[in-house]
């Protein structure tokens, strides 16, 4: 019994002090160029195994946990900026920028790998990870600069979109890389990659009508919160139950939502808003305890010629999205740039190909997770300051 006693203390004591943190980088970040993300991870990152080691060893069954339902609450969030209005202004450059920063990511990407002399199946793996993008820090970003403007509103149109072209675009090249050492379960990941993302839309789209219901009929207040929490929980338990995207099903489910809710169709999304950040708090904060410094010097040069590739694939992908979508501001060529945090999904990829290819464990880790521990370092910062440049942030420093 004592030593039970022990355990919830040191429980609430270790989630008690978190959330201090998090009150600290919050208002550092206000006072410095370096966003709260950015120093939750590095606060995370000095706490966590590869420095201090100070947290206690449960954290780690509680982060999968905290991960999917904070994922699910950006996703949902996400949906809310894929509105029909919005899409009629914006829904040209959302298309050319998303697809253009997809697919020359991964040109750019195997191109640059296989003119290095790695193995071509190695290459289309990493090629098809690559243009994976990390919701959580731009969502996050743009929240702490309520940042709000057509470069915003495109931004975030393109990060909703980004997770179903990456997941395509990962499945498709994930079998040719199968199918040029003759796996005979090459189209199995084909198939599983449909439908991780049709299933996850359409898990998100019938729970979304009787929400959007919902919403129109209750009154603000604890019947509404409730309403709001537990169908997003709900949808990332049934995607995770159903092996669906649940980032994809929270934001098919959003976007219903925003789209078919009568007079109060924002109230959702308000009542997520105040369970997000402390949620997001302990999530960027374990994500940063499990960055690996040691991944960066394994990588070597083909860690580096990853994140070079991948920060050149995002430039020009954007640039030529945004000519062909007509975009005469100069910030929407760069929009690429805004776009580099890279985790929790490229992870999950990496995961997914060493089931293929198991020889190359290794190796695909060690720049996965390199690449993840730059490009989260870096990342928010720069989307910060794309944000600032395009003057759609209201709050800058």
């Amino acid at each position: 019994m004592e030593s039970q006693q022990i355990e919830v203390a040191h429980i609430l004591i270790t989630f008690g002090g978190l959330f201090i943190i998090g009150l600290v980088a919050d208002l550092l970040g206000r006072h410095t160029p370096l966003p709260r993300v950015t120093l939750l991870i590095l606060t995370g990152f000095l706490i966590g195994p590869s420095a201090l080691d100070w947290l206690p060893p449960f954290t780690d069954a509680w982060f999968p946990i905290l991960t999917d339902i904070a994922l699910a609450m950006i996703g949902f969030m996400l949906g809310q900026n894929l509105t029909r209005k919005k899409l009629a202004s914006m829904g040209r450059p959302i298309l050319g920028i998303s697809l253009g920063v997809m697919f020359m990511t991964a040109l750019l990407m195997f191109t640059g790998l296989w003119l290095l002399g790695i193995p071509v199946e190695i290459a289309l793996i990493l090629a098809g990870i690559a243009p994976a993008t990390a919701p959580g820090p731009v969502v996050d970003v743009t929240s702490e600069l309520q940042a709000k403007g057509c470069f915003t509103d495109t931004l975030l149109g393109i990060v909703a979109v980004d997770d179903a072209w990456g997941m395509l675009m990962f499945s498709l090249l994930l079998v040719a890389a199968s199918l040029m050492l003759g796996n005979g379960n090459a189209f199995v990941s084909l198939e599983d990659g449909l439908w991780e993302v049709f299933g996850a839309l359409l898990l998100g789209g019938l729970l979304g009508f009787p929400m959007a219901y919902l919403s129109s009929h209750l009154y603000p207040g604890k019947a509404s919160q409730a309403e709001v929490l537990g169908l997003v929980l709900l949808c990332a338990g049934l995607a995770e139950w159903l092996e669906v995207s649940y980032i994809l099903a929270a934001m098919s489910m959003g976007t219903v939502v925003a789209n078919f809710s009568r007079d109060h169709c924002e109230r959702p999304f308000r009542e997520i808003e105040t369970f997000q950040w402390p949620l997001l708090i302990l999530f960027f904060l374990l994500a940063g305890a499990s960055l690996q410094l040691q991944s960066l010097f394994e990588a070597g040069l083909i860690g580096l010629a990853y994140i070079l590739l991948r920060i050149a694939g995002r430039i020009s992908g954007s640039f030529l999205g945004a000519t062909w979508a007509g975009c005469h501001e100069r910030n929407y060529a760069w929009m690429g740039l805004a776009m580099l945090p890279h985790a929790g999904v490229p992870i999950g990829m990496a995961l997914v190909a060493i089931q293929h290819f198991p020889q190359h464990e290794s190796l695909l880790l060690a720049v996965i997770l390199g690449a993840t521990v730059v490009f989260e370092l870096i990342g928010p910062f720069i989307t910060r300051k794309m944000l600032i440049k395009s003057g759609d942030a209201n709050s800058p420093l």
